[in-house]
């Protein structure tokens, strides 16, 4: 099996830059399960927490500010830009305008420390067919010391019409009413219409999807919708999370903002649900 190459790089890349390179050629793109994909393996050495947009972060998912642990969630923000690198460019095969997540599963080995210093790393593990489209998939790492602390793999969906050829691959594993367990409500949340926006501050995605009922309605949303990251985010912060742990999430239906959800919990799950039976995440926590 062929290595794959690696880049090092001297710091997080610009995001603005990239998101503009990723809108002007996702036009251009065509997505399609069997493309190509970069084989690239970003790496971004010695990096260390900026405490002003980590405090940023914890308000706007209500984790509390302060804490000497980073949020369970927070390496994913620190990824951001790398995984924006590689799929802002020609070679990935998705369009990077209207990519919708839609799951995640985390591994964190340890409590990672705020003051700590760490090695990151973020590649493109491959592309499946979904029911509405293709999905991607990209990892994340943490590292410390040569150890691996925290680990993450995201699915990304770029919706479009799927072929015969294509017809029928897995899509976001689902689950029936009757399959989940009943899960009682413990709170409920009212989701102000700029929450995209203060969120997509904090963290870096500024998807059109996530800030404006028009950027949103040039992609099918009627209304802009609550980042997926957002709305996993917010249910740890309420669950709480072990420092060596695995989160799953999956990311079911989109939340419109402004809108009311419902949090619900018990025995190491949790789910996020709308109005009526309407489900928009599903998760899981688990001692490691």
């Amino acid at each position: 099996m062929t290595t794959p190459p690696t880049l090092e790089l001297s710091g997080p890349p610009a995001l603005a830059p990239l998101l503009t390179r990723g809108a002007l050629l996702s036009p251009l793109k065509r997505p399609r399960p069997d493309a190509g994909h970069p084989r690239t393996r970003l790496v971004l050495p010695g990096l260390r927490v900026d405490p002003g947009r980590l405090a940023a972060y914890e308000r706007v998912c209500g984790f509390p500010t302060g804490a000497h642990t980073l949020p369970v969630t927070y390496p994913h923000v620190l990824g951001f830009p790398l995984a924006m690198r590689l799929m802002s460019a020609r070679d990935f095969p998705l369009p990077l305008l209207g990519l919708v997540h839609t799951s995640i599963r985390i591994t964190r080995h340890r409590a990672t420390p705020t003051a700590g210093a760490y090695d990151l790393t973020v590649h493109v593990d491959g592309l499946a067919p979904h029911r509405r489209g293709t999905e991607a998939a990209v990892v994340t790492a943490l590292r410390s010391g040569g150890e691996a602390v925290w680990e993450s793999r995201s699915t990304y969906l770029a919706r479009h019409r799927v072929s015969g050829r294509h017809r029928g691959g897995p899509g976001v594993p689902g689950e029936t009413r009757e399959d989940r367990p009943d899960l009682p409500a413990l709170a409920e949340w009212r989701l102000p219409g700029d929450l995209g926006r203060r969120y997509g501050a904090a963290s870096g995605d500024r998807n059109p999807i996530h800030l404006y009922p028009f950027t949103a309605r040039l992609f099918g949303f009627p209304r802009a919708i609550a980042h997926g990251m957002w709305t996993v985010a917010r249910c740890l912060a309420a669950h709480g999370t072990p420092d060596a742990a695995e989160v799953r999430a999956d990311f079911r239906k989109p939340v419109p903002l402004p809108g009311t959800v419902t949090y619900a919990a018990r025995d190491g799950r949790f789910e996020l649900r709308g109005s009526g039976d309407r489900v928009h995440l599903t998760g899981e926590v688990r001692p490691a």
